[in-house]
């Protein structure tokens, strides 16, 4: 069976190998990377007979998924609309407001980026239980530990960006008689562009992670975070497989999205050329 597994392996390493090569089909190999994963996976828990409760199959995991759609979209739409792209947008809208008004006033920089790498340095487990008891049980104290995960790692990106453009660039504006406002909005913020998007792709994992753990400390009869948590008290691993899944794709497809918008808005800088 180990003969077997291996074998499986090479064999998607030579296709990826001749997928690279040919340039055209580059795109397909992370496609057939996954499936690789997923076949030696699957023939190594069958045929070392590993029980399902340590590490359910693919195939298992599949057919749950199959089967329990109802329970997993409503999940989804609890744990990420809900709570977590609610709370990433309040939360990285909030930081680029905040952004601007600290990059005019240079004492509030200072001031706050230091009590902000504090706040960030906050484990969630310790927050998402204070928040819980604020806000309610719903999703609006998720939404509310998502904000303080993704604020202070937005504004500490923004502000930089702010801050990235050249002194030749600002004495240019200076000498058209460009005003703070005008120079921000035609210079600054087209220049800070690849920060925030970098702070903004930051942010789009610890959204998700933030949603998720902060319904183990109180959540009600939905969401992923509960139904982790009381599938695993049930042994029902194959659900909590399930809901990973959809968690891992629900984050990819985020990441993804925002790394398309800045393909598209900043394709001017040069980390773009060349993809």
């Amino acid at each position: 069976m180990t003969v077997l597994v291996f074998a499986v392996w090479i064999i998607g390493t030579l296709i990826n190998l001749r997928l690279a090569a040919g340039g055209r089909g580059a795109g397909l190999a992370p496609l057939v990377l996954g499936l690789t994963l997923l076949g030696m996976w699957e023939l190594a828990v069958r045929g070392f007979g590993i029980s399902p409760v340590i590490l359910p199959p693919p195939s298992a995991i599949a057919v749950r998924i199959a089967g329990s759609l109802p329970i997993l979209w409503e999940d989804f739409v609890q744990t990420v609309i809900k709570g977590a792209l609610s709370g990433y947008v309040i939360g990285c809208g909030a930081a680029l407001i905040t952004a601007v008004i600290v990059d005019r006033f240079d004492f509030l920089r200072r001031g706050l980026l230091p009590v902000g790498n504090f706040v960030a340095a906050l484990p969630v487990i310790g927050i998402a239980p204070i928040l819980v008891m604020w806000f309610g049980f719903d999703w609006q104290s998720k939404a509310a530990v998502v904000v303080v995960m993704v604020f202070f790692p937005m504004l500490v990106n923004a502000v930089e960006g702010l801050r990235a453009t050249e002194p030749m660039q600002r004495d240019l504006m200076h000498t058209y008689a460009a005003g703070y406002w005008t120079a921000l909005v035609k210079m600054r913020l087209p220049a800070a562009l690849p920060f925030v998007f970098n702070g903004l792709k930051i942010a789009s994992t610890l959204a998700l992670i933030g949603a998720i753990v902060a319904e183990f400390f109180g959540s009600p009869i939905r969401g992923m975070g509960f139904r982790i948590s009381t599938s695993v008290g049930l042994l029902a691993l194959d659900l909590v497989w399930a809901e990973i899944v959809v968690a891992a794709i629900a984050g990819s497809a985020f990441y993804g999205a925002i790394a398309l918008i800045e393909k598209r808005m900043t394709f001017w800088h040069p980390s773009q050329r060349g993809r």
